[in-house]
C-alpha cells in the first residue's frame, strides 16, 4: 500500500534548525506535486511548502526566508530544511502529494494523511 512516511522532526531551541523527511513507499514521488503541511492544537491545518515535480517551489508567507523545501526523486524523498525556528512554528508537520485547485487557486491535498512528525521550538 503506497504511503508517505515523515521523520526528522524533535525539540530544538528557538533559533535552532531541523531537516525534515518524506519518504515515499510504494509511490513514486518524482512524477507528483509535493507539499509539506502543519498542523497545531486550535489552528487550521495550513500548507507550508510545496514543490512541483518541476522544482518550483512556493512558500506560506510566515516561514519565507527561513524553510525550504527540495526533493531528491532517486531516493524517493522530499525535504523540509527549517532554520532560524521560532515557537511559533511548533506543530505537527506532514507531507502529501498536492493537486492544484483551479476553483480556488491553490494546492490542496490528495491522499490520506499519515501521522507526521512532531516540531516543538521551545527554550
Amino acid at each position: 500500500q503506497a504511503q508517505l512516511v515523515e521523520s526528522g522532526g524533535g525539540l530544538v531551541q528557538p533559533g535552532g534548525s531541523l531537516r525534515l523527511s518524506c519518504v515515499g513507499s510504494g509511490s513514486n514521488i518524482a512524477t507528483n506535486h509535493m507539499g509539506w503541511f502543519r498542523s497545531a492544537p486550535g489552528k487550521q491545518r495550513e500548507l507550508v511548502a510545496s514543490i512541483t515535480t518541476s522544482g518550483d517551489t512556493k512558500y506560506v508567507e510566515s516561514v519565507k526566508g527561513r524553510f525550504t523545501i527540495s526533493r531528491d526523486n532517486a531516493k524517493n524523498t522530499v525535504y523540509l530544511q527549517m532554520d532560524s525556528l521560532k515557537p511559533e512554528d511548533t506543530a505537527v508537520y506532514l507531507c502529501n502529494t498536492v493537486g492544484w485547485d483551479a476553483l480556488r487557486r491553490e494546492w490542496l491535498p490528495t491522499r490520506s494523511w499519515g501521522q507526521g512528525t512532531q516540531v516543538t521550538v521551545s527554550s
